[in-house]
């Protein structure tokens, strides 16, 4: 393959680019060096992100083949028309902007100049997001009585147990699901204060400097993420590697296996738990448990800095998008006017 040039993998996705050798006879050294080249290249960007990429990329080359136009390199004139089809069959203005990502760096490791950033291009997006909007439909926050709900539901097998650890840990440390699903064992310390939480890696944290935080023991034994997690981890007897993990359940026994828990998990998790406590799951996601502490938080006035520290959110304007309906109600500008 010429430098320069993009590849394929067999499902169509896009790969990251290939480094070329020099003419001469590579020595051992530099084959090494290629080889350690093309697997930090491949870890650039986060295994979903890459994985979103690939599947926007197919999506964009087929509409291309049905449509008889160019992919790579594509005109700004294709660009325009495909968001303006993917608007009409009334994708969030999110997924489309996530589309135009991955067409643009398909095109940049490609070696081509990105169709993207075109006037028409952004002309024809501006016109999309003050038609369709751009404001997310956000599933609800579980917050403390909501979370007591959930819980009660859970017995005391080994798949409950997880799943209590998981969601109180979960909300209490205000997790994202990748957050939660890569802890392992030794990222969690006991201390005299609580739970200390080592996070080696996060999506506002790719290149892994990491950080700690403290999940403080609860009022109630049976909403202590402390204990829950204890519990977990003795009744697994589990010693290192993942936190989280599958369990298989059969009539004679459960076992607890080797292999983390997918991110999908914890929806599920989230899900049959609501269910169980007679609420509508559609209404609840994974998300649903760090929005909940982050809403919990900012209702009982704790500091935007110490919310951040705990969320990791690096930026308030973020933040503030999960707290920002809290005080609608609150010193309303049409109270008293004797309606």
């Amino acid at each position: 393959m010429e430098r320069g040039k993009l590849e394929q993998d067999a499902g169509g996705g896009v790969k990251e680019p290939q480094f070329g050798v020099e003419p001469h006879p590579a020595t051992a050294l530099q084959t090494e060096l290629v080889e350690a080249a093309r697997a930090y290249a491949t870890h650039a960007k986060s295994e979903n992100t890459r994985r979103a990429y690939a599947s926007d990329w197919r999506t964009f080359e087929a509409w291309c083949r049905e449509h008889q136009k160019s992919a790579l390199p594509a005109l700004p004139a294709t660009i325009a028309l495909y968001v303006a089809a993917l608007a009409g069959r009334r994708r969030k203005v999110s997924t489309i902007t996530r589309a135009l990502a991955a067409i643009s760096q398909a095109h940049q490791l490609a070696g081509h100049e990105t169709p993207t950033t075109h006037a028409h291009v952004r002309e024809v997006l501006k016109g999309v997001r003050r038609v369709v909007g751009v404001a997310q439909a956000q599933k609800a926050p579980i917050e403390v009585d909501t979370l007591r709900g959930l819980v009660a539901t859970l017995d005391d097998s080994l798949r409950g147990q997880r799943d209590r650890a998981l969601l109180l840990l979960g909300f209490s440390g205000a997790f994202r699901r990748s957050e939660l699903v890569g802890l392992d064992v030794g990222d969690v310390a006991f201390v005299h204060r609580g739970l200390e939480v080592t996070v080696r890696r996060s999506k506002t944290d790719q290149e892994s400097a990491g950080r700690k935080l403290g999940v403080l023991p609860g009022k109630h034994s049976s909403t202590c993420p402390v204990l829950a997690v204890r519990s977990w981890i003795e009744s697994a007897s589990l010693v290192d590697g993942p936190l989280f993990r599958r369990v298989t359940m059969s009539k004679r026994r459960s076992k607890v296996a080797e292999t983390r828990l997918s991110e999908k998990v914890v929806v599920d998790v989230v899900k049959r738990a609501a269910a169980a406590a007679g609420l509508d799951e559609s209404h609840f996601a994974g998300h649903s448990l760090r929005a909940g502490f982050i809403t919990s938080a900012a209702r009982a006035g704790k500091s935007e800095r110490s919310i951040m520290a705990m969320s990791g959110h690096r930026s308030t304007d973020i933040l503030r998008r999960y707290i920002r309906d809290i005080g609608i109600f609150d010193e309303n500008a049409g109270d008293g006017l004797g309606l």
